[in-house]
């Protein structure tokens, strides 16, 4: 199995990248803006054709969610043009494409748990971006998992685990917000994931006629959910386990952190159909949190 992953900054791909060489029979490939641009048609077939992917996985993004409110062409450039170019693309070849989104197509209003059929009603440009991102991705290529996902963190890049770790460094006390609720992501389970779906769809038997159900959309996240002020409280719990930064964490609100993007009030996803679909469950997100710290905490 041949992988393409688009984008190779963001902590997904950066997971893929690690863990793809891991898996017997797969070889990964990230490509960068160089070498990839989502939003140029002869960029593209110039990668596939050097590539020969079985599956592509569309990580490229604009994923400054407060910037997009200001900068809104580039938002939607990458997050729908790009993605419905690079699906085009995919299509034209009978390449299956997964497509990662976001929790950010939801207005967080509801009160339970969001289901992948519960009505989107984005409240930020960057959420808008994405919408018509995973509309175009569908238009574009029948064979297409989209993974909508929330609150990634990773051992790299930029996250709440490592700002938390790194503010503790430097402070006592620490303001976090407590009345928004979400599903934290570690990117190597969600990439364990990725590749088991990357396995299934390309797979012989996922083009006959009785595999068609197993396309469309998906949400993955670790299983549970918290604040942000329960995720901080964890992380420094599994900190100070290890002899690692801690720091009192004081509850606050939403409005005591105003932010240029609204975020969701909830942000908790539903992930019963990847487990009744493709057999997949992440672990919770508690465990993905230790492991997490220990990693950061060893390097």
């Amino acid at each position: 199995m041949r992988l393409l992953i688009a984008g190779w900054q963001g902590q997904v791909a950066r997971a893929l990248v690690e863990m793809a060489p891991a898996c017997p029979d797969v070889s990964a490939c990230a490509v960068g803006r160089a070498a990839l641009d989502i939003c140029e048609a002869r960029s593209i077939e110039r990668a596939l054709s050097g590539i020969s992917p079985t599956v592509i996985i569309n990580s490229a993004a604009y994923t400054a969610v407060d910037a997009a409110e200001t900068e809104v062409e580039r938002a939607y450039a990458l997050n729908r043009d790009g993605a419905r170019m690079l699906a085009e693309a995919a299509a034209r070849r009978g390449i299956p494409i997964i497509h990662m989104s976001t929790d950010y197509v939801f207005d967080g209003n509801k009160a339970s748990p969001y289901a992948e059929d519960d009505a989107t009603n984005p409240a930020t440009v960057f959420g808008h971006s994405k919408l018509e991102g995973e509309e175009a991705v569908r238009a574009a290529n029948p064979h297409h998992i989209i993974l909508r996902t929330s609150w990634v963190f990773s051992p790299g890049g930029r996250n709440f685990v490592k700002s938390m770790l790194a503010q503790a460094t430097k402070r006592e006390h620490i303001r976090v917000v407590a009345d928004q609720r979400g599903s934290p992501s570690y990117a190597p389970h969600l990439v364990a994931a990725i590749l088991e779906l990357a396995r299934q769809v390309s797979a012989p038997e996922a083009g006959s006629a009785d595999a068609q159900a197993m396309w469309g959309t998906y949400h993955a996240a670790n299983s549970g959910s918290t604040t942000w002020h329960g995720f901080a409280e964890e992380i420094f719990r599994r900190s100070a386990a290890l002899s690692g930064p801690r720091a009192d964490v004081e509850a606050i609100a939403s409005l005591d952190y105003p932010t240029p993007a609204q975020r969701p009030a909830n942000a908790v996803l539903d992930c019963s159909k990847l487990e009744a679909t493709f057999g997949l469950r992440l672990p919770p997100w508690q465990q993905a949190v230790g492991e997490c710290v220990e990693r950061i905490l060893q390097d």
